[in-house]
């Protein structure tokens, strides 16, 4: 509790997005806490990011109560996971109820944004090559998983969704899936390019030719602002969502390196979550 911390108590259940907005510049306060040009991100501009403890700055802005009897581990895995998904689809592609979302990536981004998507009312195909995560995908309520392995996905998607999806999120960052991303849309659709291009990916090449002749609208998105939590709880509440099949598994910290690595090939369904800080 530092001195400038007015809204909350010794003891109080909070959560925090990964993105730790200044809260006074003009960006925040146009509630833009994500394009903060003074922000701090646990793991990337400070230490903490698998922290038992860590210090919020600016706890008045960053900081928002979470509900009773929330699993602290489900809290744990909604960020950058659920929250991201909640903007992508909400806040900057504007999902409505009957559209048609893909999703590229079966991930904690991509598992995430179904089960939104799935409270929003859309109708949802999953893209991605691992079986066993499109099989999760079916049993989460997708109405439509696919291959990428088996047939070109963007003519599969078109196919089922008859003329294209109306929304795609990208939830992996490589340039051949952020492709088949745009060229699954119908005419006048929205993608969001929620997978973080890094390393060799870093430019991509893209089918402008999709984006003039469909005139389709292409938005980037990083994280989610502190102040839309709120909404986010409620909706989850609301829509009476199970968010408890992301976490498949708990881990020690000294896990931890182990479930980074996996990264680097196929990985089953669902996220871990760290949970013991012990020895």
């Amino acid at each position: 509790m530092g001195r400038d911390v007015t809204r909350w108590a010794v003891g109080d259940r909070v959560i925090a997005p990964f993105i730790l907005a200044c809260g006074a510049c003009p960006d925040c306060a146009a509630g833009n806490q994500t394009i903060c040009a003074g922000q701090v991100v646990p793991g990337f501009t400070c230490a903490g990011s698998f922290a038992e403890f860590i210090a919020v700055p600016h706890a008045d802005h960053n900081l928002t109560a979470l509900p009773e009897g929330l699993d602290p581990a489900l809290a744990a895995a909604l960020g950058c996971r659920v929250t991201t998904a909640w903007h992508a689809l909400t806040g900057r592609a504007a999902l409505r109820p009957g559209e048609w979302l893909v999703i590229y990536g079966g991930g904690g981004i991509g598992m995430s944004a179904l089960l939104l998507a799935k409270g929003l009312g859309a109708k949802i195909v999953v893209v991605d090559v691992v079986p066993e995560k499109l099989a999760e995908a079916a049993r989460l309520g997708a109405d439509v998983t696919l291959n990428a392995r088996e047939a070109d996905p963007a003519a599969a998607v078109r196919a089922a969704t008859q003329g294209g999806a109306d929304v795609a999120v990208e939830a992996l960052g490589h340039p051949e899936t952020t492709a088949n991303a745009l060229k699954s849309l119908r005419k006048l659709g929205r993608m969001v390019q929620v997978g973080m291009p890094a390393g060799a990916h870093l430019t991509m090449p893209i089918p402008m030719d999709a984006v003039y002749s469909g005139q389709l609208a292409l938005f980037g998105t990083r994280g989610m602002p502190a102040w839309r939590y709120p909404s986010l709880l409620q909706f989850i509440e609301g829509a009476g969502l199970d968010l408890s099949p992301l976490v498949t598994c708990r881990v020690a910290l000294s896990q931890a390196s182990a479930e980074l690595a996996a990264f680097d090939g196929p990985t089953p369904p669902g996220i871990a979550v760290i949970t013991e800080f012990g020895a």
